[in-house]
């Protein structure tokens, strides 16, 4: 079996015997019952592939589809003239950048469809190539576009730069609309939604099919068709890991499953690490090593927010379904781009509470974190946790805090948001990458728990103050009772006050009591 990581194209793979999940009923779906499409799918989700394989689709090419679902579906097989946009070509880091894929795209149209010396900006030249290429052919055009908001996305730190790509963007798609008469169908996809100042907002009748139960597994790989298609090879990853074929499937579900796209539908495994997992007989990091999230820490420290809320902020469908610039929210961007996911759904108040879909991206994510927020160097990071765990383990405060106290000893690093936000965002991060159960600001009767992290054998609960004391936080702990909840538990308790010092940046003072 061969795995296709990193194949793009339809033909490649299906002419050079590679492994493929059946999507295509969906794909015959699509093409009876409407027009025009936008989908909305992490990277590395197989958008690209979907793509390619609606456009051999629509050129007609029967023999690629041999054994696959819509070969039973689709007597006809028309060939349609196709016009592919993909974005994914270029750096985004200048006004004429994207002016020049634009410009190079439609200069290889132009050089099939003809042109007309009146068409001179990049929606006009679109608008006539259209045009040409329905009354050339007979035929009315396919449009698809990959990575429709590439260029948004790369330039979400320059508010000006990401205006004049919007502007540009905002017209040209709005040819869609303008040359209905001439299109046959149209299938846009990307990472993000811009909903508020929407580069769509002259073409309603897109579709977005991105929430849409019939479609949610559209792109990605569910756990039934890992059992049709990958289950001796997972027989195969159990024997090499030392595991039961069960306690495999289970692993690879708690790895690499977890992403809803909608309430209530079932979950989909990121398909690049499930690939690469299956390929080299081995778990791993796989989307991680792909790409990192620069963009979203931008975000996150521009807009002061409070890295507890991640799982805990429940949102509004209109809020899940916007990505703008402006947004002092980075919650919908971050949800988009595949670092969370719908966990559930209140039906009374028509909220959203999302999570990290699954290990490989909560663990990636906050490793990831960790360095952007604290003063953790990126090459000290495995050592740090490492020694970490183990005094957490063992019951160490006191050398788990002179740890912590070095730790933030290191003023050779930036501060994000306010101060004691900072020193919040530092130690929930801290401790969440050492994989603890951690939790902050928990609730009680009498106030919130600052910090309280538990352990096979201890619970340690935390009061930060921020330029007072030690004894002042460790007295708040016992008026408030913060440790009362846990009197029943056979665990050890630790009760630990510690001050900031805004002005040394670092760990001033701590307090230890049983």
């Amino acid at each position: 079996m061969i795995y296709p990581i990193g194949i793009q194209d339809f033909e490649k793979l299906r002419s050079d015997g590679y492994v493929y999940v059946d999507k295509t009923d969906h794909i015959y779906r699509l093409a009876t019952t409407g027009s025009y499409y936008f989908l909305s799918r992490p990277r590395r989700f197989g958008k690209s592939l979907l793509l390619s394989t609606i456009e051999a689709y629509f050129s007609g090419k029967r023999e690629l589809f041999c054994n696959l679902a819509i070969s039973d579906m689709e007597k006809e097989w028309t060939a349609y003239p196709i016009l592919h946009l993909d974005l994914n070509t270029a750096k985004y880091d200048a006004p004429e950048s994207l002016l020049n894929v634009l410009n190079d795209t439609l200069a290889g149209w132009e050089s099939e469809y003809g042109t007309s010396p009146t068409e001179i900006t990049p929606e006009l030249r679109f608008k006539g190539i259209i045009r040409r290429a329905c009354e050339k052919t007979g035929r009315r055009v396919v449009i698809l576009v990959d990575e429709y908001d590439k260029p948004m996305l790369q330039s979400i730190c320059n508010v000006a730069l990401q205006d004049e790509y919007r502007s540009i963007l905002k017209a040209f798609y709005s040819v869609l609309k303008t040359q209905d008469r001439y299109i046959r169908f149209a299938f846009l996809t990307g990472v993000t939604k811009f909903g508020k100042v929407s580069v769509f907002s002259d073409l309603n009748n897109l579709k977005d099919i991105s929430m849409d139960e019939r479609y949610i597994d559209i792109c990605g790989i569910t756990g039934q068709e890992i059992h049709r298609y990958f289950d001796d090879r997972v027989t195969e990853l159990s024997r090499k890991n030392n595991m039961t074929t069960d306690e495999c499937y289970a692993k690879l579900a708690k790895t690499y499953d977890g992403y809803h796209f909608e309430t209530d539908t079932v979950g989909i495994y990121n398909p690049f690490s499930l690939l690469n997992t299956l390929d080299r007989l081995r778990f791993g990091s796989y989307w991680f090593e792909t790409g990192t999230p620069s963009f979203l820490v931008y975000l996150l420290k521009k807009s002061d927010y409070d890295l507890n809320n991640l799982q805990n902020e429940p949102v509004s469908v209109d809020l899940l379904n916007s990505v703008d610039s402006m947004s002092q929210n980075p919650i919908p961007v971050i949800y988009q781009s595949g670092y969370l996911t719908i966990k559930g759904y209140d039906e009374r108040f028509q909220q959203y509470r999302l999570g990290f879909p699954n290990d490989e991206v909560e663990t990636g994510f906050i490793r990831y974190l960790l360095p952007m927020y604290t003063p953790v160097n990126e090459n000290k990071t495995e050592f740090f946790i490492a020694n970490f765990i183990s005094d957490v383990e063992n019951g160490r405060p006191e050398v788990f805090m002179e740890r912590l106290q070095s730790f933030f000893s290191d003023g050779d690093y930036r501060i994000a948001g306010t101060m004691e936000l900072y020193f919040q965002n530092s130690m929930y991060l801290i401790f969440k990458m050492m994989g603890f159960y951690t939790d902050v600001e928990r609730t009680t009767s009498r106030g919130r728990i600052d910090i309280t992290v538990k352990t096979a054998d201890y619970i340690y609960v935390m009061e930060l103050k921020l330029d007072g004391s030690a004894d002042e936080a460790l007295e708040q702990i016992e008026t408030r009772g913060y440790a009362a909840p846990f009197a029943a538990d056979k665990r050890k308790v630790y009760k630990i006050g510690i001050n900031f010092s805004s002005g040394t940046r670092g760990i001033e003072e701590w307090k230890i009591e049983k």
